[in-house]
């Protein structure tokens, strides 16, 4: 089965990768397990129904979560960008959510709570976009780490090193589910594709080889485009003898003082929910066709080797072999011409199709209509134009940086301003307030007692005032001190030495000396990164954008479905033609053995070899694909599916609301 099932999944792969934009040729070996097996989350529950994509309440989420990290991937802090699809035109919005410092990035409406994480937000009929903080768990661990000349090395001190480096990107599976499959407890984890983009200069980076992705140079510089599905072995519960699926992605290159910049991770399950879980229902079908053909096939082989054991009837036993084998041989070719003929009408229906889209593109033939339409794919590809986009914006906004992080600076010296202020008011405050004081302790004392206030003083330091007389004397200032006369006093004295130039000069250079400082400025440095990715937020949900990944989303899906179609029929037809070639070489054989009786036990001897090679290598491996692994392999498909489509959000939503979830991880540049 190892052969039949690994195209099985293969094709499956093929199909999760075109629709994600990124195509793998090659699966590397032996990559590493799951680790931290404790950590991880589940939620034990039965295979449901799956789910309806459809909201009753009109309301969807769409929810980007931006991880900001280190070098070796750990977590420095994490921002959510959330958009509120109000489909509609609903005048108020309830939204789940566990964010915290939730701000409205593209308009003003406002929001209320309404218990635990619960937001109503005033929609007035309008989308919301807004994004936030949150400190969880992730679904899918990020590690990088880095080796010199084969031995570990920090990304710190990589930093300027020179030699043979390798960079490795391993992805841990968290979130699962456990399901029932076949009566036993499964794990069945969220299906999802992890693609990590890097860019290489070449004037640092040569001889550069990835496992489990793809190069492309321009020159001057190498994109490495790695993918991997961590958790997808276990969820399809394959051998890794059989079909090895990449967990991981390395990069190994001669690097000349060693400098990297920022690491790109996009982590998605979204792809996997374009699976249509009847598709693959045929399986009854294949089965019984494959037990017709062992059936015949065990007949022939049996009849052979009673050949070559039966000295005595061997001749009778040639030439009915070499009569059954030559009749199967005469309708080769009505089958090839047949096969080739259904072929051709299927191409030439593609061709009707692509011609009447307006696609222009070379006649599609059995040779290279597998090109031709990967090349269409590649163009249309929903995920290169996001790419692209996201680039051109990106780097739009960025040419804006010296602006942003000016209007960034303006806002933080004000608010810096407006703290010395305060702090600086409290002291003159203070100030004039001690002055008003002794000033009217000086006129309660000598109307009281007919004494100065100096002489007050001594007099109580003497013993000569009782407590009572003190009690009254102090009483009558603070008495004085609250009326409206003294409180205006205070006021206008406060407010007439906060407007003289000495204050006004002690506000500025303290204002200054707080700008200068290491917290004020990483301040600056972090309000104006997050202003970036605001805007590019922003811009890459604007409706111009969206509405160009629609378009070549639903193109590409369409291409993908006929190219799906053609590869279906070409590995029958392919099959047809190994089959009704091993039919002739059998029927020549048969007629070689019946050709003399000194050379029959010879060709007895190599017709059954060859008999049992065309077995072991085409029919047994089509029995074996047909048997109760194959069921099970589309079992754990399915599950796979449905686990992916209840995963919906990360930071919460509400029970009702639909909605999909993606990752971005940027690791910090080395240098």
């Amino acid at each position: 089965m190892r052969k039949f099932s690994t195209k099985v999944i293969v094709f499956c792969l093929c199909t999760l990768l075109a629709v994600s934009g990124i195509a793998v040729t090659a699966f590397a070996q032996n990559p590493d397990e799951n680790e931290a097996e404790n950590q991880e989350k589940q939620e034990i529950r039965e295979i449901p129904e799956t789910a309806s994509a459809a909201d009753d309440a009109g309301v969807s989420k769409d929810e980007t979560v931006y991880v900001l990290a280190r070098a070796d991937g750990s977590v420095q802090k994490i921002i959510v960008s959330d958009w509120l699809k109000n489909s509609l035109n609903n005048a108020a919005v309830s939204d789940r959510s566990e964010l915290t410092d939730v701000e409205n990035v593209k308009g003003d409406e406002t929001y209320t709570m309404d218990g635990d994480d619960m937001r109503v937000w005033d929609a007035q009929g309008n989308d919301i976009y807004y994004q936030g903080n949150i400190e969880k768990e992730l679904p899918v661990d990020l590690n990088v780490t880095y080796k010199l000349d084969g031995k570990p090395i920090s990304a710190d001190d990589l930093a300027g090193k020179s030699g043979r480096v390798t960079i490795r990107f391993d992805y841990q599976n968290k979130q699962y589910e456990t399901i029932e499959i076949d009566g036993k407890q499964e794990k069945i984890y969220v299906p999802f594709a992890v693609l990590t983009g890097v860019l290489l200069d070449d004037d640092v980076f040569t001889n550069v080889d990835v496992t489990n992705g793809k190069l492309i140079n321009d020159g001057s510089r190498t994109v490495v485009i790695g993918i991997a599905f961590p958790g997808l072995q276990e969820n399809l519960g394959i051998s890794k003898d059989k079909l090895e699926i990449p967990d991981y992605v390395e990069i190994t290159a001669d690097a000349n003082n060693f400098q990297l910049d920022m690491t790109v991770t996009l982590a998605t399950n979204e792809v996997f929910n374009e699976f249509d879980a009847d598709s693959f229902d045929s399986v009854s079908e294949l089965r019984a066709s494959v037990e017709e053909l062992t059936d015949a096939m065990d007949q022939l082989t049996g009849g052979v080797e009673s050949l070559k054991n039966g000295a005595s009837s061997l001749d009778t036993g040639a030439a009915e072999l070499s009569e059954g084998l030559n009749t199967l041989a005469s309708n080769n070719d009505t089958l090839n011409a047949g096969a080739k003929q259904i072929f051709d009408t299927l191409l030439s229906t593609a061709n009707t199709q692509l011609a009447a889209a307006g696609l222009n593109v070379p006649t599609l033939t059995v040779e290279n209509y597998a090109q031709v339409l990967n090349s269409l794919i590649a163009s249309m590809d929903e995920n290169a134009i996001y790419q692209q986009a996201q680039t051109q914006v990106t780097a739009a906004v960025e040419a804006q940086r010296g602006s942003i992080e000016q209007q960034v600076t303006v806002a933080v010296r004000e608010e810096v301003t407006a703290q010395v202020t305060a702090a600086v008011r409290g002291e003159v405050a203070a100030q004039v307030t001690q002055n008003v004081r002794n000033t009217v302790a000086e006129q309660v004392i000598q109307l009281g007692l007919h004494m100065d206030k100096a002489s007050y003083d001594a007099a109580v330091s003497a013993g000569q005032i009782n407590q009572e007389t003190q009690g009254q004397i102090e009483a009558a200032i603070e008495q004085q001190m609250q009326s409206e006369q003294v409180l205006a006093q205070l006021q206008a004295a406060t407010d007439t030495q906060m407007a003289t130039q000495p204050i006004q000069d002690t506000i500025a250079a303290k204002t200054s000396e707080q700008m200068q400082s290491d917290a004020i400025k990483q301040t600056i440095t972090e309000q104006t990164e997050l202003q970036i990715q605001k805007i590019v937020s922003e811009q890459m949900a604007s409706n111009e954008v969206q509405a160009q990944l629609a378009a070549a989303g639903e193109g590409a899906k369409s291409i993908i479905a006929l190219k799906s179609s053609l590869d279906s029929y070409n590995v029958f037809y392919l099959g047809l033609q190994s089959y009704t070639a091993g039919v002739a070489d059998a029927a020549a054989g048969a007629e070689t053995l019946k050709a003399g009786t000194a050379q029959l036990s010879a060709g007895a001897s190599e017709l059954y070899d060859g008999l049992n090679e065309f077995y072991e290598e085409g029919i047994q491996k089509l029995e074996n694909a047909a048997d109760g692994d194959l069921d099970e392999l589309m079992t754990r498909f399915r599950a796979t599916r449905d686990v992916s489509l209840r995963y919906k959000d990360f930071a919460g939503a509400s029970e009702d609301m639909d909605g999909q979830v993606r990752f971005i991880y940027r690791t910090d540049a080395v240098e």
